[in-house]
């Protein structure tokens, strides 16, 4: 206890400065490249990637395999893009394959369709304001083409909201929605969990992946709100640069994973002579 009031005692400068006592934060270091090419093999129905002489594996310690051809060149080019260190954070096709391929979650099929069909409630451009001419006529001219779009490809009904409840989204529309991503694989809705999460929209995500708008389209869209406040708040260019590069990478990642998963023509046959 005597202690106790002898540190009491000690001048507040020297309780806060004292350098001895100040905790130091440590980062794990990004491992460094071990190996010098990167090569796409062809074995029993699938592709795999492999780093010298060594088979890739997932970090569960699964083989790496997938269907698709271009999908694990694309793989083998992160790994050969990587430079002294293996920056993770910037291979999302690779991460999107381990994902998949390790499902950590153990996430089935009907949980991934459900989880979609839930973030519908909460999508981005389903949500609007009138409470300000301007940005309500930048969402009307904006995000509206995409509902209208979106109704049309899928048969739904979904409508905006101006308040602060969420859009009504109803049985019928989730059942026809919920056909729709059923037709497709694990693998796929996995790319599609991913573009929905980084765009924080279904709807952009499901008109990007068709193609009715372009990845640099998409990430504008999602990001329409702030882009209209920076206006007035003003922009920090780095920093919002870079949040918009990344969306756009994690985006482009997506898409092409989804394609290249559900494109069966990519899956080699052996010729029976």
């Amino acid at each position: 206890m005597s202690n106790y009031f002898k540190l009491l005692r000690k001048p507040v400068t020297t309780l806060l400065c004292a350098p001895q006592q100040l905790s130091k934060r440590f980062y794990a270091a990004a491992p460094k490249r071990f190996y010098k090419k990167t090569s796409v093999l062809y074995n029993d129905g699938k592709y795999e990637v492999t780093l010298d002489s060594r088979k890739l594996k997932t970090p569960n310690g699964t083989l790496f395999t997938v269907k698709s051809e271009p999908l694990a060149i694309a793989v083998a080019t992160e790994f050969e893009a990587q430079k002294e260190h293996i920056e993770r954070s910037k291979m999302h096709l690779s991460a999107l394959c381990f994902t998949a391929l390790d499902n950590p979650n153990k996430h089935t099929k009907t949980d991934m369709v459900n989880y979609i069909l839930n973030y519908i409630a909460t999508d981005t451009v389903l949500f609007q304001y009138d409470d300000e001419k301007d940005l309500h006529d930048l969402q009307r001219n904006e995000w509206d083409p995409i509902i209208n779009w979106f109704n049309e490809r899928y048969g739904t009904n979904l409508e905006k909201t101006m308040v602060m409840s969420p859009p009504n989204v109803t049985a019928d529309d989730k059942m026809k929605v919920s056909k729709y991503l059923l037709s497709h694989s694990e693998d796929v809705l996995f790319g599609f969990i991913y573009a929905v999460d980084t765009l924080k929209s279904v709807l952009l995500a499901f008109a990007t992946i068709d193609q009715r708008i372009t990845v640099d389209k998409a990430v504008a869209l999602a990001r329409l709100e702030e882009e209209y406040q920076s206006k007035f708040w003003g922009r920090v260019e780095w920093a919002h640069d870079l949040s918009q590069q990344e969306l756009q990478a994690r985006l482009a990642a997506a898409v092409l994973f989804v394609h290249l998963n559900r494109s069966e023509h990519f899956v080699k046959e052996k010729l029976i002579v």
